[in-house]
């Protein structure tokens, strides 16, 4: 069973925010990286950003750099994505992962293979 619980989805227009949540109790001492990952029906889950939990290390995909970021609190056990700029290419539902890997080790950040720990996910809309 999942320890990974996400918030903060919703419907926004376009060059809004949204903050999504990701709670995830003891992280640090269970896992190496941290990810975000989004999927749309029809479509494969890709990789957003990641963040290596025991430094300050993050990855991001293309499509979001310069409008996402990727951070986490570990005082809260949280993992947090800070989404602005949106666009409506952004719909999709979010979900939060966690690997033991660290985000170097065992293939790209973004392949979903490394991480064995996923939230039930929260969906992000956005309209133009």
């Amino acid at each position: 069973q999942s320890q990974l619980v996400e918030s903060g989805g919703g419907s926004v227009q376009a060059g809004g925010s949204l903050r999504l949540s990701c709670a995830a109790p003891e992280y640090t001492s269970k896992f190496k990286s941290m990810a975000w990952f989004r999927q749309t029906p029809g479509s494969e889950r890709e990789g957003v950003a990641a963040v290596y939990t025991a430094g300050v290390n993050e990855y991001y995909a293309d499509s979001v750099k310069g409008r996402f970021t990727i951070s986490q609190d570990n005082s809260k056990d949280t993992v947090y994505l800070q989404m602005n700029s949106l666009k409506p290419e952004d719909t999709g539902m979010y979900y939060c992962a966690a690997s033991p890997l660290h985000p170097w080790y065992g293939g790209s950040w973004s392949s979903r293979d490394k991480y064995n720990q996923w939230g039930q996910g929260t969906q992000v809309i956005v309209s133009s």
